[in-house]
This record gives structure tokens, C-alpha cells and sequence, in this order.
């Protein structure tokens, strides 16, 4: 669980390095370079990257395997458990309905961007500083309470 969980943190943190270009743009910058920027990035981690574009998919996957096995089993408390799979359920569930397939549209678009796609690249960010305070609730609620 532990190990999922930070896995996830450190893909987030790596996303957020970019995501910060429109999340906190700089006075007297192009914003349309900065999305370029995350589009490009988004184009080599979700289509270019084959097969390890799966791996983020394969842990989130497993993560979620780990809490419902919590769940079934009587090593953590219950609530820990329960909390857990809040946690990283609206996290995934974020992940699945919107980001992902968010990112995959703008890194395809990276040679033909609009206006519009830089409120694209900002909800992406967004979902991405939701997911981050999510996963890094269910790794300290694991690892102060789970133990």
C-alpha cells in the first residue's frame, strides 16, 4: 500500500512540476508556451512512453488491490481501512474520468493548440493538486494509523 501510494506521489510531483506553468504563471509570460510546455510533456508520458505509460495505471491498480485486501483481512483497524478506500478510490476515480484522458487530448493536440486548451492544461493541474493532498492523506493515515 505504502509503496502504491508513493509511487503515485512522486508521478503527481513530476506532473506538477509542469502543471505549475499555468497553475502559477509568471507576470509577462506567454501562457501559450507554457501550455506547448505541458503538452509536449503530457505527449511523451501518456502516448510516446509505450509500455510504460501503463506502469501509473498497473499501481493505481494494485494500490487499490492493497486497501480492498485491508478490507477483507483484520490486520488495520476498520476505519483506516474505509478511510483508505475513500482516499484512493477518489483519487483513481479523478485520475480515470478526467485527467488522464484530459492529458492524452492535449499532448495529441500539442502542434495545433488553442486558447481553450490552456484551461484544459489548468484543470489538469488542478486534478493533479486534488490527487497529490489525496494519495499524501491515504500514505500518512497508512503509515500512522495501518502499522
Amino acid at each position: 500500500m505504502c509503496a502504491g501510494a508513493g509511487f503515485l506521489l512522486a508521478v503527481l510531483w513530476f506532473d506538477l512540476m509542469h502543471d505549475v506553468q499555468v497553475l502559477r504563471p509568471k507576470a509577462g509570460v506567454d501562457g501559450s508556451e507554457a501550455v506547448r510546455s505541458i503538452a509536449r510533456y503530457y505527449r511523451r508520458v501518456t502516448t510516446d512512453a509505450r509500455p510504460m505509460n501503463r506502469l501509473g495505471a498497473l499501481v493505481m491498480v494494485l494500490t487499490l488491490a492493497a486497501v480492498v485486501a485491508e478490507l477483507v483481512g483484520d490486520d488495520v483497524r476498520q476505519w483506516v481501512a474505509w478511510t483508505s478506500l475513500v482516499l484512493v478510490g477518489a483519487a483513481i476515480g479523478v485520475a480515470a474520468v478526467r485527467t488522464v484522458g484530459n492529458a492524452v487530448r492535449l499532448g495529441a493536440d500539442v502542434d495545433r493548440l488553442t486558447p481553450e486548451h490552456e484551461a484544459v492544461a489548468r484543470s489538469i493541474g488542478r486534478d493533479h493538486v486534488l490527487c497529490l493532498v489525496l494519495v499524501g492523506a491515504l500514505l500518512v493515515l497508512q503509515l500512522a494509523w495501518a502499522g
